[in-house]
């Protein structure tokens, strides 16, 4: 995070695409699941464009891009500042785009720590490309599980985040952690919104799954979205077909939660512009 001393003017008002960061400083909560298979549920209406910021690369590999195939991505182009349009390449979905996360992205938060703006890497790097920015509806950007200088970028340069959150006892501290992270961001990006949370690995045979969803949406209200993510072994055995679960098992609940998902997403913003325009 940039420090008291450093000054934080405001970046820019953002056009074009939505721009969702996907993020959650705890890992293991279905935040790259929930990636792949709502830009996979949007893409059939919209145009996508996932960017994949998580130097584990799931997002990738859940997309079927193998380690030794991904060439250039988002190392690239946050550290060595090729274009966008350079770097993305079309996945095996219609309407799908990928920017890989290339084997060098692990380094990329050291590097970055003694650059100008570092925080703001990503947003200019975005900005410098509107004609690329065009061609798409939505930009989802899956972030690592932390709160370093990956996450700040796409925080830095997003609209609104969307955190996918695990139904157990400790989400309800990173929930805070992660809307106080918000709120500090707001500073440099003053347009950034929590745009909702995700209950994900719900099971509904667990009474545990039922009270952490009660006491997130007594909290939160309306930001939490109605659809929930059931626990489901469709979902988890995907990935390792380089498949979204869309696509594996679309009949699985599984699928079907995150095409109800997408679906929310969409009247979701169709409301907001309503709303914006009235």
């Amino acid at each position: 995070m940039p420090g008291p001393d450093r000054p934080l003017a405001p970046r820019a008002k953002t056009a074009g695409p939505r721009r969702i960061a996907l993020a959650n400083q705890k890992g293991g909560v279905g935040k790259t699941t929930t990636a792949i298979n709502m830009a996979t549920a949007l893409s059939t209406t919209k145009r996508v464009l996932l960017l994949d910021l998580d130097p584990q690369g799931n997002a990738s590999t859940g997309l079927g891009v193998p380690r030794n195939e991904r060439g250039e991505g988002s190392y690239a182009l946050l550290v060595g500042d090729r274009s966008l349009g350079d770097l993305i390449r079309p996945s095996k979905i219609p309407g799908l785009d990928l920017l890989p996360a290339d084997n060098d992205l692990a380094g990329a938060e050291i590097e970055m720590v003694a650059m100008e703006d570092r925080e703001r890497r990503l947003a200019q790097a975005l900005d410098r490309d509107p004609a690329t920015l065009s061609r798409y509806d939505y930009v989802l950007m899956d972030c690592p599980p932390s709160l370093g200088l990956l996450t700040l970028n796409a925080l830095v340069a997003a609209q609104s985040v969307l955190v996918p959150l695990q139904t157990e006892f400790f989400a309800l501290e990173g929930i805070s952690q992660m809307t106080r992270t918000v709120d500090r961001v707001k500073r440099l990006n003053p347009g950034l919104s929590l745009d909702g949370i995700v209950l994900t690995m719900f099971d509904r045979r667990n009474n545990l799954s039922e009270l952490v969803a009660r006491d997130v949406r007594s909290f939160f209200k309306d930001r939490v979205y109605d659809t929930v993510i059931p626990r489901n072994i469709r979902v988890s055995e995907a990935p390792s077909h380089g498949l979204p679960v869309l696509l594996y098992d679309v009949r699985s609940a599984g699928a079907q939660a995150y095409i109800q998902l997408a679906a929310e997403l969409l009247r979701r913003d169709r409301a907001r512009a309503k709303e914006r325009a009235a």
